[in-house]
């Protein structure tokens, strides 16, 4: 008999296999790409962070939020009226299902502080996206929702600041129309909005507008779009494609319809009291159709919270822009931010902010160095491709670009008054202008060129330039910014996308621009080669 050859089981490297079991495999070995699925870009299996991470992400993130899930589902309505809804509008189902999915991709290759701080932001925007399609399904009439919810409901465009309702709360519920079915669902899964694009393009809209635009539209060309509402509120947020896309809305809604424009001159002190006067016709609009009393002492007090979350969002960018300890990551950054400034005050922001000051601050204490990885600090201007905001956990473990800073983030950069009635008023008109993509993408060049002033407060060596490819504002000033990159020795990559529309620029063309631009401007080697080239392309 043939004796067993043990010289191959001493070659085997035990201690480094029990680290590796232990702690996870460090980043020159982790090769996250072989993860991946073709196509699909699906996990073959889950990642091994240790031991320690991968508890903490199996318990408390991955089985604690599908538990939330049906947590949230039943405290908002029911398991009934989210069947029904989930029968009749094909977007909650295809967002619904994959979004621990979601929570992968953005939390790739996080470990300890990061992983925790960043999974909360997710959990708050989960949350209120459950309580807002709850919202819609319980007065929705297609469905045989509550008549009487219904009609103490308002809808309004998702760019259209949830705050002008402040003085309302309690009295009425204000929903925005495309928050969930739109911006939401394209994170989640990116196949979502394509054919409601293609819906409204098939009426006669030319495929050159913005595709935000088409999308929003196309859910009311397709049919759907839940009825929950009595009155509706409009706003030309981000530009007058916008405008053309809520004509088609209004003929298609049919009912009570108030225009509220959001000026392009905004730093002009007249433009200012027309904003606040136009404010004031939104709320008259509202008392007269709902028959509900202004309530300043609401207003006020929704207004002071919402300042609470402004002064910690300042001291997070305060962390972010001058230490390593930071511990959220530019995705959960963005979205929560973008998400939260935008629905205005909830109970789940203050809930959450409170679990990550305190991760924040232990960070900051213990000088624990979040994104060890860093290479180079990115500070991602313009608007962002929708279908992949995730973009920037690959770039950070594929090439150590760490995204501190996204545009739409620095929007609402400000607190709005309460201690004098006119101030507050003018506050809130300025707050309302801000919104996202108006300010910096459309607010005139001084508030577009803000971009250098941003790099030097958040310690950013290098941009990220959105090229939304439809987007006539921020395509009208393409050659200006190569110019003032040229003239102020900035590294700057373009990153062309079509926003919701995957179709255009795909996820894989998004990452060679940036692999072509690290391997021959900057000349540097990838921190994990297995990311470089991955075929995503019927991934979610």
């Amino acid at each position: 008999m043939k004796k067993p050859d043990l010289s191959k089981l001493k070659k085997i490297p035990y201690k480094r296999l029990a680290k590796d079991f232990i702690y996870g495999k460090p980043v020159e070995r982790r090769r996250l790409g072989d993860l991946y699925q073709d196509k699909t870009g699906l996990y073959k299996h889950r990642e091994w962070r240790g031991i320690k991470d991968t508890m903490y992400y199996f318990n408390n993130i991955w089985l604690y939020n599908y538990g939330m899930m049906v947590y949230d589902i039943m405290r908002y309505g029911g398991p009934i009226i989210f069947a029904k809804g989930v029968w009749r509008y094909r977007w909650v189902g295809q967002s619904y299902l994959p979004v621990m999915h979601w929570f992968d991709r953005g939390l790739e290759g996080t470990r300890g502080e990061t992983m925790k701080a960043s999974a909360w932001h997710y959990r708050a925007m989960v949350s209120s996206t459950i309580e807002q399609f709850m919202g819609m399904f319980k007065a929705d009439l297609n469905t045989g929702g509550d008549k009487a919810l219904h009609d103490r409901t308002v809808g309004h465009d998702e760019t259209l600041w949830g705050g002008v309702y402040y003085p309302y709360d309690g009295q009425l519920k204000n929903i925005p129309l495309q928050m969930v079915p739109y911006f939401v669902t394209v994170h989640c899964n990116s196949h979502t909005v394509l054919n409601y694009i293609d819906a409204v393009q098939a009426i006669g809209l030319p495929g050159d507008p913005c595709p935000m635009c088409q999308a929003e539209a196309g859910l009311f060309v397709a049919d759907d779009m839940p009825d929950y509402y009595k009155t509706i509120m409009t706003t030309n947020e981000a530009c007058d494609g916008s405008v053309a896309s809520s004509i088609i809305q209004d003929w298609m809604i049919n009912k009570p319809l108030f225009a509220m424009p959001q000026p392009m001159l905004f730093d002009d002190d007249l433009v200012q009291k027309h904003c606040a006067e136009e404010i004031k016709g939104a709320w008259k609009f509202v008392e007269e159709y709902y028959g509900v009393k202004f309530d300043m002492e609401a207003l006020k007090r929704n207004l002071r919270e919402q300042n609470e979350l402004q002064e910690f969002e300042w001291e997070k960018w305060d962390v972010a822009a001058n230490t390593p300890y930071y511990p959220i990551n530019g995705v959960a950054q963005a979205l929560y931010r973008i998400y939260q400034s935008q629905y205005g005050n909830k109970p789940i922001w203050h809930e959450i902010d409170g679990k990550v000051k305190k991760i924040l601050e232990k960070c900051v204490e213990q000088r624990i160095e979040t994104m060890p990885l860093t290479r180079h600090r990115v500070i991602a201007w313009s608007c962002a491709p929708l279908y992949y905001s995730h973009w920037c956990t690959w770039a950070y473990n594929c090439w150590g670009l760490n995204t501190i800073i996204n545009m739409d983030s620095l929007m609402f950069d400000m607190t709005i008054s309460t201690d004098d009635d006119e101030q507050m008023l003018l506050d809130m008109a300025r707050y309302h202008e801000w919104a996202p993509m108006r300010r910096n993408a459309v607010g005139g060049m001084h508030h577009i060129f803000e971009l250098w002033d941003n790099m030097e407060r958040f310690n950013c060596d290098m941009v990220v330039m959105y090229d939304q490819l439809a987007c006539k504002g921020m395509q009208g000033v393409h050659g200006l910014f190569e110019d003032e990159f040229r003239a102020r020795n900035i590294h700057a990559i373009w990153v062309p996308h079509a926003l919701p529309d995957k179709r255009v620029i795909s996820r894989s063309e998004i990452r060679q621009i940036i692999n072509d631009y690290m391997t021959t401007v900057m000349q540097e080697e990838p921190i994990d080669p297995s990311l470089l080239e991955f075929d995503d392309s019927q991934s979610w």
